[in-house]
């Protein structure tokens, strides 16, 4: 019975290709939607992601790196006391409003981030080169990313207003979008002009290198006493990332939304492939009943339906992989924010085989219309 699935598969392929197909669109639209889930919310994450620091001290409970609330400045001396942190430095955040020169030009809700612009710093360093640092150390000077220099009504070289202060784009770069609003790079002097933050009051963050393991770090200065120096809390940057990101997806609504709408896409692909392959079934019937008359059981006809499904999950997943591979390619190239990891890859893998599987089960049902009587009628 094996051999004769692939047989009927290469012999009568024409049969099979819409199902084929019907099972690479399914795993193509779960592919896409997973790499938008990715991209969308982990931009909540760029802060963290786009920067080498080891760990981030915030303020206790914040959900997400763009609820931040000052810290106490004495909390640096804190981290600095820990013999594995070998270097820590503030961020500042600044909620502004952007206002261009051009004409007819609203305001724009921004994210002011306050760096250090030395050239070691830490913050957003896989994303800034040593001259944009330099750039920034320019009174009012700021950073933006590319795509969105036509929100903000600016170009590189000009000059706008945030929270009434007067800034000027020295630089654009790639992979500065967030979620929520525009990011703006400044330096922590320029921040604090902007946001009329004294330097006394502390900053948003800390962040620190550190020349061990971090989770030991994080741990050791989550279990010492913090009196004296405020409170706070330490995370790592892959926890601080990951607690950003799930905080977009599962608290917002959002995310539920999203995952409700790849639960809807292998439900449709599971009935639009299985009816394709209930049509294939149907259609061959007549075969069937012989092999059935011929001493072949209804369970080894279902198993040769179920093989059959296999190989057409298999060669759906291989048409949804170059399929995927494409348009991503394309959304990459025209900034749209995508992204895919081998975990949620090997995920959408397996949703794309259990589809050809349950089809493959439902297709089963029309086994029973296969009875020998066809044959004398």
């Amino acid at each position: 019975m094996i051999p004769l699935a692939r047989k009927t598969l290469i012999y009568e392929w024409r049969r099979f290709v819409p199902a084929v197909f019907a099972v690479g669109f399914s795993g193509l639209l779960l592919v896409v939607q997973a790499a938008l889930v990715l991209g969308i919310f982990g931009s909540a994450a760029v802060y963290v992601r786009a920067s080498s620091a080891d760990l981030w001290a915030g303020y206790p409970g914040t959900q997400s790196v763009n609820f931040g609330r000052s810290i106490n400045p004495d909390v640096e001396m804190r981290l600095r006391m820990d013999p594995s942190v070998s270097a820590v430095e503030p961020y500042l955040w600044v909620d502004g409003d952007w206002r261009s020169a051009k004409a007819g030009a609203g305001g724009v809700s921004v994210y002011l981030s306050g760096i250090r612009t030395a050239a070691d710093g830490m913050l957003f360093a896989r994303i800034l080169a040593a001259w944009h640092r330099n750039a920034l150390r320019e009174p009012g000077a700021v950073i933006v990313d590319n795509a969105d220099l036509d929100t903000l009504g600016v170009e590189v070289g000009q000059s706008a207003w945030i929270n009434n202060q007067r800034v000027r784009v020295v630089a654009a770069v790639d992979g500065l979008r967030g979620l929520g609003g525009i990011n703006v790079l400044s330096s922590l002097d320029t921040a604090r002009e902007i946001g009329g933050n004294d330097p006394a009051s502390g900053s948003t963050y800390l962040v620190a290198r550190t020349s061990e393991n971090a989770e030991a770090t994080q741990a050791r200065l989550t279990q010492s006493h913090h009196v004296g120096f405020g409170p706070f809390e330490v995370w790592t940057a892959e926890q601080f990332a990951r607690r950003s990101q799930l905080y977009w997806m599962f608290d917002t609504g959002a995310g539920v939304a999203v995952l409700f709408m790849a639960i809807v896409v292998c439900m449709v692909g599971t009935v639009v492939t299985s009816q394709s392959l209930m049509g294939v079934v149907a259609g061959t019937a007549k075969e069937y009943a012989v092999l059935n008359a011929l001493g072949a059981s209804r369970g080894a006809l279902a198993r040769l339906v179920i093989e059959q499904a296999c190989w057409i999950g298999g060669l759906g997943l291989v048409l949804a992989s170059v399929a995927s591979a494409v348009l991503l390619g394309v959304a990459v190239a025209y900034g749209v924010p995508v992204a895919m990891n081998a975990p949620v890859a090997g995920g959408c893998a397996v949703l794309i085989g259990l589809v050809a599987l349950l089809s493959g089960v439902f297709a089963i049902r029309a086994l029973l219309r296969a009875d020998p009587a066809l044959l004398l009628r």
